[in-house]
């Protein structure tokens, strides 16, 4: 059983730095220790690329959010300390983008992420 968590995930401020662009808005959305595991076309189940702590998170986060694409938050479910959300991306090119995460919570903020995505190619 998981942990309770002393505060409820903020699903507003994860509609509005996904969709406004602003990795500094998500960024607030994770504990000092979170961690995210992505898996991808280059970073496979095996071998998933592990990034820990805020300041690696916010790296990745400045990223991906200063590309000429739009983002958006398709869906979003949170039951206790678990959450779970669908983004969809596309590039100014027409490249599209899917990422689906499962997050668990503490206190209200993301301990966990695991983020699987694809791409047109």
């Amino acid at each position: 059983m998981g942990t309770a968590t002393g505060s409820a995930f903020d699903t507003e401020t994860l509609r509005r730095g996904i969709e406004g662009r602003t990795p500094e808005t998500l960024l607030s959305l994770y504990a000092d220790d979170a961690e995210i595991r992505v898996v991808d076309h280059n970073s496979q189940p095996s071998r998933p690329t592990v990034l820990h702590g805020r300041d690696r998170i916010a790296e990745m986060l400045a990223d991906v959010y200063s590309r000429d694409m739009t983002h958006h938050l398709d869906d979003c479910v949170v039951q206790g300390d678990r959450a779970a959300f669908s983004e969809s991306c596309e590039y100014a090119d027409g490249v599209r983008v899917l990422s689906e995460s499962m997050i668990t919570l503490r206190d209200g903020k993301i301990v966990e992420q695991t983020m699987i995505q694809a791409w047109d190619e």
